[in-house]
């Protein structure tokens, strides 16, 4: 499956992992872990984008928080209809972008956002589209957070494993047969791009990771 591809299927989506279905499952842990790590780094005055923010679930738990610098990417156009319908306040006072993240984290300027989010979703990035790792470091200006799948069956990452050892032994996972899930070590992606880590907690499913710049730079 190529990138184009992955982009369509995640933009047709209806059904289970669909806007739909994450509306009606609403906040849930994850979003407090986001919101108790924003509210430690950043306050409630940030800026703040979720890539991937299908009908916001995760934002509509910081915007009840006060965070009403809240912004969206999201390239499935239903995701909106549901915000309006289950999440009216957030879909009000929040700015969103309906395209794929690759296309507009390239657009926005360097430190555009006090903080950048993701949930399940850099998981997806085809490998032809890893550039944009890049671009969501550079328009990070104080920390960027991603809960995404790091381990099958178990499995940890190793550290010493090099990229080509690690896609022979772990592939790629196709959820329910349909969407790629690629394993990266989200470690190592973001502190190559100059980012630090500064807190990591295991999920249920997910390894949760916060990064900074350096040093305040």
């Amino acid at each position: 499956m190529n990138s184009d591809e992955v982009r369509e299927r995640w933009a047709e989506r209806s059904g289970e992992y669909s806007p739909s279905y994450y509306a009606y499952y609403g906040p849930d842990e994850t979003s407090e872990m986001i919101l108790d790590l924003l509210d430690s780094f950043v306050g409630s005055d940030a800026s703040v984008v979720e890539l991937g923010c299908s009908s916001g679930r995760h934002l509509a738990h910081l915007h009840e928080h006060g965070y009403h610098r809240v912004h969206g990417v999201e390239i499935n156009d239903e995701a909106f209809e549901v915000m309006d319908d289950a999440y009216p306040d957030l879909a009000a006072a929040g700015t969103f972008y309906n395209d794929a993240i690759e296309t507009v984290a390239a657009e926005f300027e360097d430190r555009r956002f006090d903080a950048v989010f993701s949930v399940e979703t850099l998981q997806h990035i085809h490998p032809d589209d890893e550039a944009v790792f890049g671009e969501l470091a550079r328009i990070t200006d104080d920390l960027l957070v991603t809960v995404e799948n790091e381990d099958r069956d178990g499995e940890p990452v190793s550290e010493n494993e090099d990229d080509t050892e690690r896609e022979a032994r772990r592939g790629v996972n196709y959820v329910n047969e349909e969407f790629p899930l690629y394993y990266r070590n989200w470690n190592r992606i973001f502190t190559d791009r100059g980012l630090t880590e500064v807190a990591h907690r295991a999920t249920k499913r997910d390894t949760l990771r916060a990064f900074r710049r350096p040093d305040g730079s």
